[in-house]
C-alpha cells in the first residue's frame, strides 16, 4: 500500500473523528458549566470560612479588627489549657452521645409504632412533626415554662401525684440542668429520626416479611431477624445526623440556662458565642472552633465507617 493510499484512507477517518471530538468538547464544557455553581458555592460557603477561621485562630484578632498580628499557636494553647474549654468539650462529647442514643432508640420505637398504624395514624404523624418544625428558641421557651418551679407543668404534675415538698428547680440545679436541656433536645429531634426510619420501613419488602411471619417470626424476633438488618444502615445514618446536631447545641443552652448554673451547662458553641460576640475575641473563638472540629471529627469518624459498612451489607 502506497503512502498516498494511506493518506487518502486516513483523511475520511480524521474527518469523522473531528465532529466526535467537538461533541465531546462541547459536552465537557456543558458539564463544567453545570458544576461551576456548586464549586463556587463550596468555595464561598466552605473554603473561605475555614481559611478565615484558621487565620484568625493563629493571629490576634478582634471583631472589629481581624488579623492584627501573627501569634502562632498561642490562641490554641490558651484554649487547651483553659479548664472551662476542655471541660465543655468533654461535656459536649458525653452530652452528644447520650442524647443521640436516646433520640435514636425513641425514634426507632416511634417509627415502628407509626408503621403499625399506617392506616389510622395520619393525625399521629402530623403531631409528630410539631417539635421538628418548631423553632429551637421557641422549644427552649416552652421547656423553660415546663421546668419553671413556680407553677410549671413539671411541678404541677408532681403535686397531682402527691409530691408536696420544695418545688423542683431543674434548670437551677448543677446536677440536673444539663439533663433538662437534654430532655428538650431529645423531644425536639426525635421526630427526625422517626421520619427517617419510618421511610426505610415503608421500603421494606412485604413478601419477605410475610414469608418470615409464616415461618413463625413475630414480635421482637421478627424485628431482630428481619426488620433490623434491613434498616440498620438508615439507623446508623440517622444516628450520625443526630450526633452532629447534638454537637452544635446552642439555642437551648442560651435560652434555658445561659451556660449555668456556674458553668455546668456550658458547651463549646456557647463559649464561641461568648468569645466572639461578648468579648469580641475572634482569636479565642476561632481556636475553640478548631478544637471542636477536631473533637467532632474524632467522634463521628467511627460512626461514618460503621454507617458505610452497614449500607454496603
Amino acid at each position: 500500500m502506497t503512502e498516498a493510499t494511506l493518506v487518502t484512507d486516513a483523511a475520511p477517518r480524521a474527518a469523522a473523528r473531528t465532529p466526535a471530538r467537538r461533541a465531546r468538547a462541547g459536552g465537557a464544557g456543558v458539564r463544567r458549566a453545570m458544576v461551576a455553581p456548586t464549586v463556587l458555592a463550596t468555595l464561598v460557603l466552605g473554603a473561605y470560612p475555614l481559611v478565615f477561621i484558621v487565620l484568625t485562630a493563629l493571629s490576634e484578632s478582634s471583631l472589629g479588627r481581624p488579623l492584627q498580628s501573627w501569634v502562632g499557636t498561642a490562641n490554641l494553647t490558651d484554649a487547651l489549657t483553659d479548664g472551662d474549654v476542655t471541660a465543655s468539650l468533654a461535656r459536649n462529647v458525653v452530652y452528644a452521645l447520650v442524647v443521640s442514643a436516646a433520640s435514636t432508640v425513641l425514634g426507632v420505637v416511634t417509627a415502628l409504632a407509626l408503621r403499625s398504624a399506617t392506616s389510622r395514624g395520619s393525625l399521629s404523624r402530623t403531631l409528630l412533626l410539631l417539635p421538628l418544625i418548631t423553632p429551637p428558641v421557641i422549644v427552649g421557651v416552652l421547656w423553660k415554662l415546663i421546668f419553671n418551679p413556680s407553677g410549671g407543668l413539671l411541678n404541677t404534675l408532681l403535686s397531682l401525684v402527691g409530691y408536696h415538698g420544695a418545688p423542683v428547680a431543674v434548670l437551677s440545679s448543677p446536677g440536673w440542668a444539663l439533663v433538662g436541656i437534654g430532655v428538650a433536645d431529645v423531644w425536639e429531634w426525635t421526630p427526625l429520626i422517626a421520619l427517617l426510619v419510618f421511610a426505610a420501613l415503608l421500603g421494606q419488602d412485604r413478601e419477605v416479611a410475610e414469608a418470615a411471619a409464616l415461618d413463625g417470626a413475630h414480635g421482637f424476633r421478627f424485628f431482630r431477624s428481619i426488620t433490623l438488618p434491613t434498616i440498620a444502615g438508615t439507623i446508623a445514618a440517622a444516628f450520625l445526623i443526630r450526633l452532629v446536631l447534638a454537637f452544635k447545641v446552642f439555642d437551648l443552652v442560651f435560652v434555658l440556662t445561659s451556660g449555668g448554673p456556674g458553668t455546668s451547662t456550658s458547651m463549646p458553641a456557647y463559649l464561641i458565642y461568648q468569645a466572639a460576640l461578648q468579648q469580641f475575641d475572634l482569636g479565642r473563638s476561632s481556636a475553640i472552633t478548631l478544637l471542636l472540629a477536631v473533637v467532632v471529627t474524632v467522634v463521628t469518624l467511627p460512626v461514618i465507617l460503621i454507617a458505610r459498612r452497614l449500607h454496603r451489607d
